[in-house]
């Protein structure tokens, strides 16, 4: 098993297949929570060894209820990887906030019903803060990076994350709005918790596809692929500035999250 790999991407289409890595090849890793969603590609960039996994399958046939996000991160753990950088697509619930544009999440709603987000078990209870989810270092290299390119990006937003794998309703939409909540999405929930129980580092890209159905216009997946298709130069184009300005040494805490987590 391969364990010096520093940084892991959750990638999709046209990102993990990308042509990105240099000297690629595919690596089947079993965990204690099963299988993650898909063989993860495994390569370097700029003399960095970087793992790739696409979150939904690479044929996205894994809803994001059915996504073993415990597995996924296991597996990232298993190989060695210490910091994920986590591109998702997401749904606009401000006017501001304009499909195609990227957002940075700094902070969650949960409003998932049925996911396993913990790696708590009989004998080993884990209470980690999640005040602050995300990792203040890769969140500062992100917006040093896309500052550099140009590149638009909402700072400081409240990601609402929903079961799915439906869309909301109407007054769902509307409610999420009154609570200040910046984008929507399926996938955030558990994976950034279980990043920090496992001690490392994690940080979201959002890319704005739609606005939510409050705008009065039903979303469809047709809309959301096709703006994610629009997209995915630039994301790519963010994603290796990423991983040649991520710093080799760590000035953030995620790697001691359990030291005050565990009684």
């Amino acid at each position: 098993m391969e364990s010096d790999i520093e940084i892991g991407i959750f990638g999709g289409t046209g990102i993990y297949d990308s042509g990105l890595l240099q000297d690629s090849h595919e690596v089947d890793v079993d965990t204690p929570w099963g299988k993650p969603s898909d063989t993860i590609t495994v390569g370097a960039f700029k003399g960095r060894k970087i793992a790739f996994l696409p979150r939904h399958g690479k044929k996205h046939s894994i809803p994001p209820h059915k996504i073993n996000y415990k597995a996924n991160i296991w597996a990232f753990k298993e190989l060695g990887v210490s910091r994920i950088i986590a591109p998702s697509a997401v749904g606009s619930l401000k006017k501001e906030l304009e499909p195609g544009c990227f957002a940075l999440p700094t902070q969650f709603l949960d409003f998932t019903k049925s996911r396993d987000g913990s790696f708590s078990k009989n004998g080993r209870v884990i209470h980690i803060s999640v005040a602050d989810p995300f990792c203040p270092e890769l969140q500062k290299t992100i917006l040093e990076v896309t500052d550099h390119q140009g590149t638009k990006i909402h700072r400081d937003c409240t990601y609402v994350c929903i079961e799915g794998p439906r869309f909301s309703t109407k007054a769902e939409s509307k409610f999420y709005r009154t609570l200040d909540a910046d984008i929507i999405g399926m996938t955030l929930v558990p994976e950034c918790q279980l990043a920090r129980e496992a001690q490392m580092c994690y940080a979201s890209i959002s890319t704005v596809t739609d606005y939510d159905v409050w705008a009065e216009k039903p979303v469809t997946a047709k809309e959301v692929l096709e703006t994610l298709s629009k997209n995915v130069k630039e994301t790519k184009k963010l994603l290796t500035g990423l991983v040649d300005k991520i710093p080799k040494t760590k000035s953030c805490l995620c790697a001691k999250a359990l030291e005050e987590a565990e009684f």
